[in-house]
Formats: structure tokens, sequence, C-alpha cells
């Protein structure tokens, strides 16, 4: 059975990454037109505590808000994932001040950067698990 989609505002909806890909963004846009809100594939998120957290779509998210958007299509991420991972990113959202799509505007970078600064930073946090797992 398909989930359910629904409308959810933006403002509602925690980060779980600290980047977004400059070049990954610019492809979003170009195919993010006419800004509506039925354009935009809907963007999975999931419920960590009493927070309410984007686990995919990043991107696309940023994108409708730099379009103008206040909603999003989105739905209940039932995949099993790693969420202790997930609400360690959370964290370091928070930490850094993230906590909204719209605290992402200075912290758009180069696929570079966004490689070392966010892919390497959570390959590290997922050995940093594995070892503490693999420990108990």
């Amino acid at each position: 059975m398909p989930p359910k989609i629904f409308l959810k505002s933006l403002d509602e909806i925690q980060p779980s990454q600290l980047f977004i890909s400059a070049a990954k963004l610019a492809h979003v846009m170009r195919d993010f037109d006419p800004p509506q809100p039925e354009t935009l594939d809907p963007i999975p998120i999931k419920a960590l505590g009493d927070d309410v957290m984007f686990t995919d779509g990043h991107t696309r998210a940023f994108a409708a808000f730099l379009c103008g958007l206040s909603e999003i299509r989105v739905f209940w991420d039932e995949d099993e994932l790693d969420w202790e991972a997930y609400t360690i990113c959370m964290q370091w959202c928070k930490t850094a001040g993230i906590h909204t799509i719209a605290d992402l505007k200075e912290r758009i970078v180069s696929p570079e950067a966004y490689e070392t600064l966010w892919h390497d930073r959570c390959r590290e946090m997922q050995e940093d698990l594995e070892t503490r797992r693999n420990q108990k």
C-alpha cells in the first residue's frame, strides 16, 4: 500500500543535514517549475522524540523554500533506517542552529565541499557507531 501523502509546513520539519550541494540544488531548481507543492515529489519525514525531521529530500525542500512555498507534500518514512545515526545528524543540526530548512540558506556549498563537510563526517560517524556497537 502506498504511503499517505499530506501537506506539512516547512517550518515544522527539522533538517537532519548540515549542508546543501550547490550542484544538486541547481539541478533541482531547473526541474522545479512552476513552484507549486504538487510539482515536487513527496519528501519522507520521521518523528523522533518530539521532533519531526526530514529523512531525505533536503535539497527539494530547500528549493521549495527558495520558491516561496510554505508547505510541501510529505509522507511518513517507514523504512528500516539507522535511526541512531539520524538522531546524531539531527543533533548536529540543532547544535549548529539549523531548526528549519530556511536555516540552510548560508550552507550551500560546492560538490567538493559537500563531500568533505557532509559525507566524510557522516562516514566517520557511521564508523564510530559500528565500532561502539561491536564492542557491546
